[in-house]
C-alpha cells in the first residue's frame, strides 16, 4: 500500500511540475516593457516546419492549369497592400518577396518568351534583378525612357539591397499579383484540391509598355507586365514568418501563409489551359464577354466534381 501511496504522489509532483513549466512557456501577449509581443521568434520556428500535402500521382485522376489575378485595388486584398512603406512590425506582400529575393535566398525565375507562363528551368541571378524591377518613365520631349532601378548595391557591403528613395514611387504602381493555379481531382479521398504554383508581380511602367503606342493590344501590355515568378512553395517559408497588418483587429495574429491557405484574398479569372493555349485578353476584347467566358470556366470547374456522383 506504502509502496503505491509513494507512486502517486511521485505522478502528481510530475503533473505539478509540467503544468508549471507548461504556464511558463506560454506566450505573453505583453512584453516585459510593456509593449505588445509580436512572437517573431514563434514565426521563425514555424517556418521551418510548414507541412505540405503530396498527392499520389496515381490518385489525381484530372487536373486543370488556371491564371488569375489579384488586384491590390480590391478592398478584401488591402491586407496584402499595406503597409505601403514598411515598419518594424509589418511589410506589405510585394515587400516580404522582394526582401527575401534580394536579402535572402529565394529565387526569381524568367517566363517565357512572349507569353506569361514561368520558366522554371532558368533562374534569374540576383546582381540581374536590377534589370527586372525599374521604374520606367517616357521622355515625350527627347523621346527617350528614363529608368530608375529599384535594386543598388549598398555603398559599404556592395550587396544588393532595395532603394528606400525608388521604392515608395514603385509600389505606387505596384497593384496586381498573377498566380498560376493548378485544380485537381484526388480519387483517394473524393475531393477538388486547388493549389498556387507560382506567383508574379505585375507592374505596368515596364521598358515595353512605355514605348508601346496607343494601338498596342491589351493582351501584349499585360505580357510585358509580368515581372518574374517564384515558386509559391519556395515563398511559403518567408510568407509564415510574416503577420499581415491587421484589418480592424489589432490582436489578430495572421500570417501571410495562413492568409493564402484559408484564401481570405480575391480574384478574376485570366485564363486556363486549354487546347489553343490562349488566355481570355488574346481573344476577347470587349469586357461583357470577358466576363461571360470568365463564369463560364468558373462554373466548369464548380460543376465538375458534382458531376462525378450523377447517377
Amino acid at each position: 500500500m506504502k509502496k503505491y501511496w509513494i507512486v502517486s504522489l511521485v505522478i502528481t509532483i510530475s503533473f505539478f511540475y509540467n503544468s508549471v513549466n507548461a504556464q511558463e512557456k506560454q506566450l505573453s501577449f505583453f512584453e516585459k516593457n510593456g509593449t505588445v509581443s509580436l512572437q517573431t521568434t514563434t514565426l521563425n520556428s514555424m517556418a521551418d516546419t510548414i507541412s505540405v500535402v503530396n498527392h499520389r500521382f496515381d490518385d489525381v485522376v484530372w487536373s486543370r492549369t488556371v491564371y488569375r489575378v489579384i488586384d491590390m485595388r480590391d478592398k478584401q486584398n488591402y491586407q496584402l497592400y499595406f503597409p505601403v512603406l514598411p515598419n518594424e512590425q509589418y511589410k506589405s506582400l510585394f515587400r516580404v518577396i522582394l526582401d527575401a529575393t534580394v536579402k535572402d535566398s529565394l529565387k526569381a525565375y524568367d517566363k517565357i518568351e512572349r507569353d506569361i507562363q514561368p520558366l522554371f528551368e532558368s533562374v534569374i541571378p540576383k546582381d540581374s534583378l536590377k534589370n527586372y524591377f525599374q521604374i520606367c518613365e517616357k521622355d515625350t520631349v527627347n523621346n527617350t525612357v528614363r529608368i530608375t532601378p529599384l535594386i543598388i548595391s549598398d555603398s559599404i557591403t556592395q550587396q544588393p539591397v532595395p532603394s528606400n528613395y525608388a521604392y515608395k514611387d514603385y509600389v505606387k504602381n505596384q497593384l496586381k499579383f498573377l498566380i498560376q493555379e493548378i485544380v485537381f481531382f484526388d480519387k483517394h479521398t473524393s475531393r477538388m484540391y486547388s493549389k498556387i504554383i507560382a506567383i508574379a508581380p505585375l507592374y505596368a511602367l515596364t521598358e515595353t509598355n512605355v514605348t508601346l503606342d496607343n494601338t498596342a493590344d491589351t493582351w501584349s501590355y499585360f505580357q510585358s507586365s509580368v515581372i518574374c515568378w517564384f515558386l509559391f512553395d519556395e515563398l511559403r517559408p518567408y510568407l509564415a514568418r510574416q503577420y499581415v497588418i491587421p484589418n480592424g483587429n489589432n490582436t489578430q495574429r495572421l500570417t501571410y501563409d495562413e492568409f493564402f491557405a484559408q484564401k481570405f484574398y480575391s480574384d478574376y479569372l485570366l485564363g486556363d489551359s486549354n487546347l489553343n493555349n490562349r488566355m481570355l485578353l488574346q481573344y476577347l476584347t470587349d469586357p461583357s464577354k470577358i466576363r461571360k467566358e470568365q463564369k463560364r470556366v468558373e462554373t466548369e470547374l464548380l460543376n465538375f466534381e458534382q458531376d462525378l456522383w450523377e447517377y
